[in-house]
């Protein structure tokens, strides 16, 4: 895993069907580990405050957010860009297969460009290898479903602050306070109101308050 900033500069580039077999498994590696052990972390640096972001597969294994580069003609064809924009618009999940999407059609696009020299049997020995290792996407469905928790931004401007009022007590809100969100009503609630300290928040991937739990209840 790598921090967001300028991608690293490429290695030499591969130039036999191994070798770019090779640089393509590595960078298949990278964005696996980023959809899935790493997701809760690839989540939280995929910041819709930031510019476009990419998420690049390196040659070395591992993974890493960026823009993309300032040239008019990259060294190599670009990841999807603007992944974070999505981000809170969607079901996590659903999210990050949409980007393990991509991001197949991005690897592909990477050892064709490489093997752009090699000759018929050349290239369809390549796609024989690559089409041999699950996809992406495919990756993401098998693997075991790691907890994502949604991030939801307290008021931070002072008067939107003085207009945000709990949802069960009516008052107002401090930054001294721990509060929590509800996904369902949206509303911002006092933890002390409803029960739920800032430790037991952390185990909570999709919370709804008291008044949402009796609604549903009631309609089942």
């Amino acid at each position: 895993m790598a921090s967001i900033g300028s991608p690293p500069p490429s290695p030499p580039h591969p130039s036999t069907v191994e070798d770019i077999f090779e640089d393509y498994k590595a960078r298949r590696s990278g964005v696996v580990q980023a959809l899935t052990s790493n997701a809760d972390a690839f989540f939280q640096q995929c910041d819709p405050a930031m510019e476009n972001l990419c998420l690049y597969g390196l040659p070395d294994g591992s993974w890493h957010l960026s823009k993309p580069p300032l040239r008019v003609l990259p060294q190599l064809p670009e990841p999807t860009l603007g992944i974070n924009f999505a981000r809170d618009g969607m079901e996590p999940k659903d999210w990050l297969a949409l980007i393990a999407v991509h991001t197949d059609s991005w690897l592909l696009s990477v050892a064709f460009y490489y093997g752009a020299r090699l000759n018929h049997n050349g290239r369809e020995r390549l796609f024989s290898l690559i089409n041999d290792l699950p996809t992406v996407f495919e990756a993401y469905k098998q693997a075991p479903p790691v907890k994502v928790k949604p991030t939801r931004k307290r008021p931070t401007d002072d008067d939107e602050q003085s207009e945000t009022l709990c949802g069960s007590c009516g008052g107002n809100y401090y930054d001294d306070e721990f509060w929590i969100f509800c996904d369902i009503c949206e509303k911002w609630y006092h933890g002390s109101c409803v029960s739920v300290t800032p430790e037991k928040a952390e185990s909570i991937k999709q919370y709804e308050c008291p008044s949402c739990s009796l609604k549903k209840s009631r309609l089942n």
